[in-house]
């Protein structure tokens, strides 16, 4: 360790913007005045360097946003380029209005559709709608969702372009439409979340409804999850296989029969490694004493692959068993109708309304790429108010029946 000017600086770190000063650590601070003066400071206070620095980042973004607002407001309007404007306008503007939610979409349809795509950038004063049509055909190819989001997106920003005075008239209003489908996605509120879970406490499908909603696994995984996959003492799971159908077709392709089968998983990226809440690992545990017992009682007929979830033979359920099984609970308990699926969408809400970065949401659902999480969740922000908190922190459910 380093004294310079009774600063103390960890050696070779010396670009480091965080130091330690008497009995903490601190970090520069840069303020935009009203006249587009900077006024340098410093703030201090911090445990360690990375909580410092974290400080650091925080406070440089504001800045930059400070900066961005004073120049764009003492640009003339002839000079501003439509990148930099669709950047003041979402930091600046919309941001400030909306959402964790809508803000990282708006986030992914700005910087990861709509910069990326422009070949060459344009003066607000030249923009026109075939530069617009041009962007947006470019932008369309990415996804399904990206023509239509990027096109309601910049409608937004130059919607208020116009209000500023900063253009004449919108012209997004001529560009070619996108349309895409909107997936169904059922979004249950707090209060069905406690009753489907209550009532999924008395059935034999609890285990299997926890790891749809907490993990965002699909059927076929869950499905093909055994007691090996799961590290207690990490907490975590390894998703390696699912089971699918195998279908014996006979002449005029008519099935003969089918069964369950392992296969490798979804895509690629459907490998992967998740951390398990621990309500999880302890049904977990009252599951392998339950099928503990199965085995005892059928003893040599009862088929052992180690599946979590099973019948009382130890063979596989059904394909239909578990979505059966939730709509039978949803319609006993007045809950809309959800489906093993709309688990796995409102574990992804979840994370959205937490604002866990969409990168993450796709690697925790095992999405083929990011552009799939965006295809889905876009349309999420539209149901704010539907979004329940996250479980864990927010209730309890208390288990109250036992599986048989």
């Amino acid at each position: 360790m380093k004294e310079q000017g009774g600063i103390k600086r960890t050696k070779g770190t010396q670009k480091s913007v965080a130091f330690f000063e008497k009995t903490s650590w601190y970090h520069r601070t840069k303020t935009m005045q009203e006249d587009g003066t900077v006024k340098y400071s410093k703030l201090g206070g911090f445990k360690d360097a990375k909580e410092a620095e974290e400080s650091y980042a925080r406070h440089e973004e504001k800045f930059e946003n400070q900066q961005r607002s004073f120049q764009m407001n003492q640009k003339p309007t002839d000079d501003i380029l439509l990148k930099d404007y669709l950047i003041y306008w979402f930091e600046e503007v919309f941001s400030l209005r909306i959402e964790n939610t809508t803000r990282m979409i708006g986030a992914y349809t700005i910087y990861n559709l709509l910069l990326p795509s422009m070949e060459y950038d344009i003066k607000l004063k030249y923009l026109n709608v075939e530069y617009l049509d041009a962007l947006l055909e470019k932008v369309s190819h990415i996804c399904k969702s990206a023509g239509n989001q990027a096109r309601a997106y910049l409608y937004m920003a130059l919607k208020e372009a116009v209000i500023e005075d900063r253009i004449r008239n919108n012209p997004v209003a001529e560009t070619k439409p996108y349309h895409r489908p909107k997936p169904k996605i059922v979004v249950l509120s707090k209060e069905n979340v406690k009753r489907l879970l209550n009532a999924a406490s008395m059935e034999i499908w609890y285990l299997e409804t926890l790891l749809g909603l907490f993990c965002g696994l699909r059927k076929g995984e869950i499905y093909g999850l055994k007691f090996s996959d799961f590290d207690l003492k990490e907490g975590t799971v390894k998703i390696t296989r699912q089971l699918s159908a195998n279908f014996i077709i006979e002449e005029k392709s008519r099935v003969k029969e089918y069964s369950l089968i392992e296969k490798q998983p979804k895509t690629p990226n459907s490998y992967r490694t998740l951390k398990v809440p621990e309500v999880i690992l302890q049904e977990l545990q009252k599951r392998r004493q339950l099928i503990d017992l199965w085995r005892a009682q059928l003893k040599e007929k009862f088929i052992d692959n180690d599946y979590i979830s099973c019948q009382q033979n130890g063979k596989p359920h059904s394909l239909s068993a578990f979505n059966a099984a939730l709509k039978k609970m949803c319609i006993g308990n007045t809950v809309p109708a959800i489906t093993v699926h709309g688990l796995r969408h409102m574990f992804a809400t979840i994370l959205l309304e937490r604002a866990v970065p969409l990168v993450k949401i796709s690697g925790l659902l095992g999405h083929s790429s990011i552009h799939t999480t965006f295809e889905y969740y876009c349309e999420i922000m539209d149901e704010k108010e539907k979004i329940i908190a996250f479980m864990n922190n927010e209730f309890e459910v208390k288990r109250t029946g036992t599986e048989g």
